[in-house]
């Protein structure tokens, strides 16, 4: 390696060392030397002007190594890029182009392109841009942007007993603590001495360069001087129009490191480095590179995430979800283990199981003739048919539901109460307390200026600022209102037309049966039109809710722009309640069908209820024997894991296909014939909603964990194994599979926080419905302590079925074969109802009363134990911990201190300053006033 040395004392050089030189890939070194005067009045805005020594060409360091994210000088970070292609509309497009490329340059951004002869494919322009300081200094004062001022001196928690378990978990600290902690302070360009400015450079990190750059290209009209057409403005217009084919910053490949030098020498070591290969070199290491591995590797599933390394990287937005999906993922642990130790107790406790073992039995569930299902097709069937069934209903429908029912609705409490607790931790420690006031106003969409043509007084700020008329609003809100209405109706016809289907199937299996007393309604082995009719119906509605999801949100995108919301904050809140009410509808109907439609409006022989009346041939459906639990399962487990399933498909196996398909080559190519920006622009695009979708879709898993989790208590489980792959892939997508994302900041996970707490206030309600209404826990209790002669629960399946004389049974609703045992007179219903004889046969008989007001009070006790345990612990665990109220006093005051001192000293600098420039004769008036002055400050 080759040393360039100055002669100057005012001179600094870079030296350039590639990834042969930092003995990451083998291959010759190149080496690229230039000279940089700091001194230079002519420099671009960094104080830096590049002198190229002798015998190195412009073209020679272009070449020596294309993989940086520098430009061709080697100093100025590369921002942000830009890319475009060369098309028949082309001369608009160049306009455009031409356009809003001075205005950037008016703006202070500086420019530097790629000709597409030197691309990959011949075909694209790279447009580089890099913010000076100048720039980065005024917008940082103007987005109020946090920088430090001192190093903090408040001491962190002590350790934790026994704290040497949690290290198999832990990463090195280097991952974990990527920078030191700072007290912070708005900049303000005013007083640049009063931060810590060691390298005006580095001082902006890159992903603050990268939020300043957008911001500026967010805003920046394309229209020629002495025009206003205010639509022709912004990144993102041009991006819609094709005038540009992307917009995005860089990952990081370099590391800069000062090696020290001689009489005012600084030399400069850069690294180009590989995020998925280690380097020899421990310099070397980037932070891509570590987030690759040490966060996106599945390998390491059981770490701790580096939760600050992907603030620092990707923004604070970025580092809330996965924070949030990390500790939404370690609560569920608990969950899925008490779940486990729920349906343990189930398989223990299977042979135990009086009601299936008589139903089961020969003798007992072998002579009881059940009245036909369906009409017509649906023959007499004998009730140990469903012996298979009832076993599979007794694994989730046992006494230890009940607990888990109860436990997860204090566990939801807890959830949401932690998570608040280290929402606040966070918010402290990446600096957000006061995030939300501040930036409220500057978070304005670039949308609502451009389409807002209205201007009035803002009565704080006193400027005119845009607004939306009321008129204008109240008609958008209608029609966005329109539109949801009609989507959500769509789904509830679908969801009939799934119910018709299973009426429909349910009477054409039970017709393929000619035999109905040998091997009665079994299509194959173990398969009974029930089972098959619920799981074709629930692969059926879950096709169905994808094909919807598919159309709606595209819709739910239009009618949220339609309303032009005014911040970002806004738009955002409003596009996640829109799409969670209609996933809600989407995912959850059929669920809800099932556990508290299904069974309960059947009729009785002889007067059946039908689903479109009774001129249609539709009967409404029944439960088993042992209830519609096993049935609200099945529908379940296919809509949750079906979901899971197709989602992991297409977050992992479908970017990995895209990239094969368009040609990625980011590790095959040498480095130095595939640039940075080229490697980046072949990355899928982060869409402003990708986090969005993120976090919907983690959202709908909660609902199913906590809506019905009592009809399966392997949810949990289920949802655990899936996210602790989510949070790998997510992480491997971010750091391998996307383009970086734009830096953003989010005190919180925003309107999610509520809609979860309406999601834990509802599944205290429909849970408790599901084991009165749904389960066969309460009507066995009933049974049991009030009816049983013998305590025990013998004789409860033939207490549970009503009476009916076959004789009076309508014609319609007897089967087309018309058979019956002629020792049989009377078959079996679920109900409880007087028998034929009796002066009120077939009315509701007492029990029935009694087992529907032991029903109401369970869900009346059930929710307010629950409800008030709930409240307490709310109540009793704070939502910000007592030492973060305590750091964040003390941070506050402790800045008020410093900065009182700085205007202090400002101030005796200025009054000295005063002094020394005043004649004689007037500084001998002075000095009292001086002294005063001194003494009171």
């Amino acid at each position: 390696m080759r040393r360039i040395t100055g002669k100057a004392k005012d001179e600094t050089l870079i030296e350039l060392q590639n990834a042969s030189d930092s003995q990451v890939t083998d291959g010759p070194a190149v080496l690229t030397a230039f000279k940089i005067n700091l001194h230079s009045d002519e420099s671009s805005g960094n104080g830096l002007k590049e002198a190229p020594l002798p015998g190195h060409t412009e073209t020679d360091k272009l070449h020596s190594n294309k993989d940086t994210v520098f430009f061709r000088d080697g100093v100025r970070r590369i921002d942000f890029v830009l890319s475009y292609v060369d098309d028949k509309d082309g001369e608009k497009k160049q306009e455009r182009r031409r356009e809003f490329e001075a205005n950037l340059e008016k703006a202070g951004l500086e420019l530097e392109t790629e000709d597409k002869s030197d691309s990959k494919d011949q075909k694209t322009y790279f447009l580089k841009i890099h913010a000076p300081w100048d720039v980065l200094a005024t917008y940082a004062d103007v987005l109020k942007i946090k920088v430090p001022f001192k190093e903090s001196d408040i001491p962190h928690g002590q350790d934790v007993p026994l704290e040497w378990l949690s290290h198999p978990f832990r990463l090195p600290d280097h991952v974990m603590h990527p920078q030191p902690d700072y007290f912070t302070y708005p900049f303000d360009k005013t007083k640049t001495d009063f931060f810590l400015i060691s390298d005006k450079d580095t001082f902006f990190p890159p992903s603050t360069r990268n939020r300043i750059v957008f911001y500026i290209l967010a805003r920046c009209p394309y229209y020629k001087e002495g025009r206003k057409d205010r639509g022709k403005t912004g990144i993102k217009r041009l991006l819609s129009n094709g005038t540009y084919t992307a917009a995005f910053p860089l990952h990081d490949s370099h590391k800069l490191f000062p090696l020290g030098g001689k009489c005012g020498e600084t030399i400069l070591k850069m690294f180009t480095c590989r995020y998925w290969k280690k380097a020899r070199n421990a310099e070397c290491e980037s932070e891509r590179y570590n987030l690759y591995e040490h966060w996106a590797r599945f390998l390491c599933f059981y770490k701790e995430q580096p939760l600050n390394l992907i603030r620092k990287y990707y923004g604070e937005k970025i580092g809330i979800y996965f924070a949030w999906l990390g500790f939404y993922t370690e609560m569920l642990f608990f969950a899925a283990v008490m779940g486990l130790i729920c349906f343990t107790y189930g398989v223990l406790s299977y042979d135990d199981n009086i009601s299936s073992q008589e139903i089961c039995h020969p003798k007992i569930g072998g002579r009881i003739v059940m009245c036909p299902l369906c009409d017509k097709k649906c023959p007499f069937w004998k009730l140990n048919s469903t012996c298979l069934s009832s076993w599979q209903s007794h694994l989730f429908d046992n006494e230890g539901t009940v607990f888990f029912a109860i436990f997860m609705g204090i566990w939801v409490t807890l959830f949401l109460e932690f998570w608040k607790r280290r929402q606040a931790r966070l918010e402290y420690e990446w600096d957000l307390v006061d995030f939300e006031e501040e930036q409220q106003q500057l978070q304005i969409r670039p949308e609502f200026e451009i389409r807002c043509t209205n201007r009035r007084l803002n009565k704080i700020t006193k400027e005119m600022e845009p607004y939306l008329p009321v008129t204008s609003k109240c008609a958008r809100f209608c029609l966005s209102a329109a539109t949801v209405i009609f989507w959500i109706s769509l789904i509830v016809a679908c969801i009939i037309g799934v119910i018709a289907y299973r009426l429909a199937v349910y009477a054409a299996f039970a017709s393929i049966i000619k035999d109905p007393m040998r091997k009665i309604q079994l299509v194959g082995r173990f398969i009974t039109p029930q089972l098959a009719t619920s799981v074709t119906a629930s692969c059926i509605n879950f096709v169905i809710i994808m094909i919807l999801n598919f159309f709606y949100e595209r819709v739910a995108i239009w009618i949220t722009d339609l309303e032009i919301p005014k911040t970002h904050l806004e738009y955002e809140n409003r596009l996640t309640m829109k799409m969670f009410l209609f996933q809600f509808v989407n995912y959850y109907s059929s669920c809800f069908y099932v556990a508290f439609f299904k069974g309960k409006f059947v009729g009785y022989p002889g007067d059946y209820s039908y689903m479109f009346g009774n001129w249609s041939n539709l009967r409404n459906e029944e439960c088993d024997p042992g209830g519609c639990l096993i049935e609200l399962t099945t529908q379940l487990v296919i809509v949750m894991t079906g979901k899971q399933l197709c989602g992991n498909i297409q977050e992992a196996l479908l970017p990995l296909i895209r990239n094969w398909w368009s040609g990625r080559r980011g590790r095959h190519n040498p480095e130095n014939h595939y640039s940075r920006w080229e490697q980046d622009h072949v990355l899928q695009n982060f869409s402003q909603l990708g986090l969005f979708y993120e976090y919907l879709e983690m959202v709908v898993q909660f609902g199913f964990i906590t809506l019905f989790v009592a009809s399966f208590p392997l949810a949990p489980l289920l949802a655990l194994f899936n996210n602790i792959l989510e949070i790998r892939v997510d992480a491997w997508k971010f750091t391998t599979q996307f383009k970086r994302p734009m830096a953003s900041k989010a005190r919180n996970i925003g309107a999610w926080q509520e809609i979860l707490n309406a999601v834990a206030i509802l599944s205290v309600v429909t849970n408790a419905f599901i084991m009165a209404f749904t389960s066969d826990m309460i009507p066995r209790m009933v049974y049991l302590y009030a009816y049983s002669k013998e305590s025990s629960m013998r004789g409860y399946v033939n207490n549970s079925l009503s009476i009916y004389d076959i004789s009076q049974i309508p014609e319609r609703n007897m089967p087309e074969d018309n058979w019956f045992d002629n020792a049989t007179s009377t078959c079996r219903y679920r109900d409880y109802r007087y028998p034929p004889g009796h002066q009120r046969e077939y009315t509701h008989t007492m029990q029935f009363w009694h087992i529907l007001a032991a029903k109401m009070a369970f869900i009346i006790i059930m929710e307010h134990v629950v409800f008030v345990v709930k409240f307490f612990v709310a109540w009793m665990i704070p939502d910000v911990p007592s030492d973060v109220k305590a750091r964040i006093k003390r941070e506050r005051y402790l800045i008020q201190e410093y900065l009182h001192n700085y205007e202090v000293e400002q101030l005796k600098l200025q009054l000295s300053a005063s002094f020394i420039t005043e004649p004689q004769s007037e500084m001998t008036l002075t000095p009292d006033k001086h002294e005063v002055l001194s003494e009171c400050l």
